[in-house]
């Protein structure tokens, strides 16, 4: 029971990797987990698969400030404490040459990769601070470790969250608060379903086969494998981590 008694907010919590984290970090003994996402059908769908006497659900746009406080506070009023916090909500934007890519687009990702993140930190410090102290973990990607074409948005955001992460690693390690990133290949979820479509169209099996081909063990990642690393995180065994990037890659930016 690695997280015997902790509270985790994750935020994506109704998607692939988010559901599969709240999963995982029941099974070690959570007291609580705390999902939000923007869809009230899909969270009702993710907590009914769970544990409901230890699932919370908030309904929230992490973009919006007040959204964001107000999830914090409402998980904080469902369990009493804050012990992690999974910043994982992401959108990927399309797929478009720089001169071509829609402005409404691109602000549409900064705005739930980049300042959904923002908000998260500074909403979530003081609840973890509250609690003792705590874990951050940020979903970035390996595009945030190199260059991507024609998904400006989605490669710029990911690099702006290890600024985050280490601005966060900084000033929360006074306050007993470690934050640190994993940067995922391709999983086999929703997201790459949409990006393989966007890369080419009609030919998503052919996109697919191309990335897998990027991936020296040969294959996607598939979420439980995303949430073991974010477990590790949220444990102890991590305990004297923070400000880190650690890509979950297949050995993809090997």
């Amino acid at each position: 029971m690695r997280l015997n008694g902790r509270v985790a907010v994750i935020t994506g919590g109704a998607g692939g990797i988010g559901l599969a984290t709240a999963r995982l970090f029941l099974a070690e003994g959570a007291a609580g987990v705390h999902l939000v996402d923007l869809s009230e059908e899909a969270l009702t769908e993710a907590a009914a698969e769970l544990d409901g006497e230890r699932v919370g659900i908030s309904v929230a746009d992490v973009s919006r400030d007040e959204e964001v406080a107000r999830y914090m506070s409402e998980a904080m009023e469902r369990f009493g404490r804050v012990d992690i916090l999974f910043l994982n909500a992401g959108v990927e934007g399309v797929v478009k040459p720089l001169e071509e890519y829609p402005e409404e687009t691109f602000d549409l990702v900064m705005g739930v990769n980049v300042k959904g993140v923002w908000l998260g930190l500074k909403h979530g410090f003081p609840a973890l601070e509250a609690s003792g102290g705590g874990s951050v973990i940020i979903t970035s990607s390996v595009a945030g470790l190199e260059g991507t074409p024609n998904v400006s948005a989605y490669t710029t955001s990911k690099h702006a969250t290890i600024g985050l992460m280490r601005t966060g690693a900084l000033e929360g390690a006074s306050r007993g608060i470690r934050v640190n990133s994993i940067h995922p290949s391709p999983v086999d979820n929703r997201m790459m379903r949409s990006l393989e479509e966007g890369f080419a169209p009609g030919a998503g099996t052919d996109a697919k086969k191309g990335f897998e081909g990027m991936i020296p063990l040969g294959r996607y990642a598939d979420n439980d494998e995303i949430a073991s690393v974010a477990l590790f995180l949220a444990s102890d065994e991590s305990r004297f981590m923070t400000g880190a990037v650690i890509p979950v890659d297949g050995g993809m930016t090997a």
